[in-house]
């Protein structure tokens, strides 16, 4: 007999399977998340691997909505253009149905035993033991975030479970009965499996409230296909919510995914029933049970994506038909992507390296200036400047919101290297300002060094040109061997700072510089070291990261004094590399 208890158990079972849904899909990202995040940036130039790659990546953090959110996300960035997305739009939900195959295995009645135990309430508990004592055993890592995924899906089961149990009563009662009727109609179908999935923002379970029906015999394959179709629709309302505020190509993401979805629906079901009208189909009326709504399912997102695959374009077109064209400023990095931290920190990554090589191509071209100066470049360095300062910015409020989320030990670390860089990459930005103005006093003052100092000049100045490129690409490639390379070749800048002082004293005294001009190379020589010093804090926290550890004094000090092999002949090689002329004036009270 139903009564309230029966309606609190349905919506206890439903609060079951929408956490377990949560709790798995968060397992299954955390451990893939980064990954699929490049592979969905490098392989969207095609459709079929656009489809392929969204079925894939849904498969793996098991929600479409994420999926399509995700997408909000990286076009409001301009991380990805729309006509990418469309395929994996597609592929997402082709991908989503996998779900509903899973929880078709409750319909399974058997005696035998290994078809008993296939049945996820049978095998369900075992897998929240595992789960559970991987969660407790292992206080981070890939074995904890397994766990997760196991104790996710066990308590999914157990809200289907609780469903089930919840509606089989309705069966024999007459008003459920008179309810279905009204069902018959396909538009009325199709608005309530709208309605109900965006309410719950989850077509998997709607499909699985469904197919918890489906189980009292009462659901026909007449009423199934618009609640089906109606979900897909449904669930569209999650990825409407996320674009409200996002720019123009962010929302057109959100329409691509709702025309997929709603005129395939309107297609599909007007070719269906006017073939049930010509051939009368017997299979109509008659009861479907769980494993069919999974094929039926699966057979109407692979049919509507088949028929869409070839005009993308022209879905493309009528999302920009829907939302006109307008100047939006992209963010750089946008917040729904901290609905995917796995996501967001590999985003944070790139574009810490973008920063990283606007602040050495500042660098670069403030050192050109200082020989050839040329306000064009000047005027582009200052406002490179300004784009350097704002990446710090946005990426520092944004690690921070990062670093509370729910990380990956992997993805920690890494939060925690971008946090202690960024800084350094901003400093170098400065002291190519810093250059910058060293090249326009250069220039209003008309100053020219002698030959001597030029040629010293030119020995330091490819010094730290190479510890600059060194130390991006090793942070670009996260190369620990290569970072090692750069803290040697600091110690080597310092001392060819040291030297060029004394031979600038030397030649003040013997009359063959200015103290003016002593002025401007003290400035660049300063800017040269801290320049070098900031690549030196980059390079050990790329080292320090991969050993979990963040003590850069106690490494710096422990390779130093220690006499460390591979950094004694690094320091050599590079003394011999970047060896200075022999001076050619000096005078008697020379300073050492």
């Amino acid at each position: 007999m139903v009564d309230i208890f029966s309606l609190f158990t349905l919506l206890g079972g439903l609060a079951f399977f929408l956490y377990g849904m949560n709790v798995m899909s968060g397992g299954l990202e955390k451990m893939v998340g980064g990954k699929l995040e490049r592979v969905l940036r490098s392989m969207t130039s095609n459709k079929v691997k656009s489809l392929l790659l969204g079925a894939v990546i849904t498969i793996a953090i098991q929600s479409s909505s994420a999926m399509t959110v995700m997408l909000v996300g990286l076009v409001n960035s301009g991380i990805m253009q729309l006509s990418q997305t469309v395929g994996v739009i597609m592929g997402s939900s082709v991908g989503t149905t996998l779900t509903a195959w899973i929880l078709s295995a409750a319909g399974i009645q058997s005696d035998n035993f290994l078809l008993r135990l296939l049945k996820p309430e049978s095998f369900s508990p075992l897998v929240a033991l595992v789960g559970i004592l991987l969660i407790m055993i292992h206080k981070e890592g890939k074995k904890r975030d397994v766990g997760s995924i196991l104790l996710g899906f066990s308590i999914l089961m157990t809200g289907m479970t609780f469903m089930s149990s919840s509606v089989s009563p309705l069966a024999e009662m007459p008003v459920f009965k008179d309810v279905l009727v009204m069902f018959q109609n396909p538009v009325a179908g199709v608005l309530l499996g709208t309605a109900v999935t965006g309410v719950i923002q989850s077509s998997a379970a709607s499909v699985g409230i469904l197919q918890s029906l489906s189980m009292t015999g009462s659901i026909t394959f007449n009423m199934a296909l618009p609640l089906i179709t109606g979900a897909g629709i449904g669930t569209c309302v999650t990825a409407i919510i996320s674009s409200i505020g996002a720019n123009k190509n962010a929302k057109r993401v959100a329409a691509v995914n709702f025309y997929f979805k709603a005129i395939g629906t309107v297609v599909c079901l007007t070719v269906f029933y006017g073939l049930n009208a010509i051939f009368h189909f017997d299979f109509t009326d008659a009861p479907i049970s769980a494993l069919g709504i999974a094929v039926v399912h699966t057979l109407f997102n692979i049919i509507n994506t088949i028929i869409f695959l070839p005009f993308t374009k022209q879905l493309e077109q009528l999302s920009k038909l829907t939302i006109r064209e307008k100047n939006d400023k992209e963010e750089l990095l946008d917040q729904r992507l901290l609905l995917s931290p796995a996501f967001a920190v590999s985003e944070c990554r790139n574009l810490t390296v973008k920063m990283a090589k606007y602040a050495r191509d500042s660098l670069l071209g403030a050192i050109d200036l200082i020989s050839d100066y040329d306000q064009k470049t000047a005027d582009s360095l200052t406002r490179q400047e300004e784009t350097i300062d704002l990446f710090e910015d946005k990426l520092g409020t944004y690690l921070v919101k990062l670093s509370s989320r729910e990380l990956t030990h992997s993805d920690s670390n890494m939060v925690s290297e971008l946090l202690h860089t960024i800084g350094d990459f901003e400093r170098i930005g400065d002291h190519a300002v810093n250059l910058l103005r060293v090249a326009q006093e250069i220039e209003e003052k008309q100053l020219v060094f002698s030959d001597e100092a030029r040629e010293e000049l030119k020995v330091i100045t490819q010094a730290v040109v190479d510890i600059l490129n060194l130390t991006v690409e090793a942070f670009e490639q996260n190369d620990v061997p290569l970072a090692g390379k750069v803290e040697p070749l600091e110690q080597v800048i310092d001392g060819l700072k040291q030297e060029l002082k004394i031979r600038h004293i030397r030649r003040l005294q013997s009359g063959h510089c200015t103290i003016e001009l002593g002025f401007v190379l003290s400035d660049i020589l300063t800017n040269y070291e801290r320049v070098s010093d900031h690549c030196s804090n980059v390079a050990v926290c790329v080292i320090q990261i991969q050993k979990s550890a963040m003590e850069t004094h106690e490494y710096l000090n422990e390779i130093k004094s220690s006499g460390n092999q591979g950094f004694t002949e690094a320091f050599s090689s590079y003394q011999s590399i970047y060896s200075l002329p022999e001076p050619k004036s000096a005078a008697p009270e020379a300073v050492k």
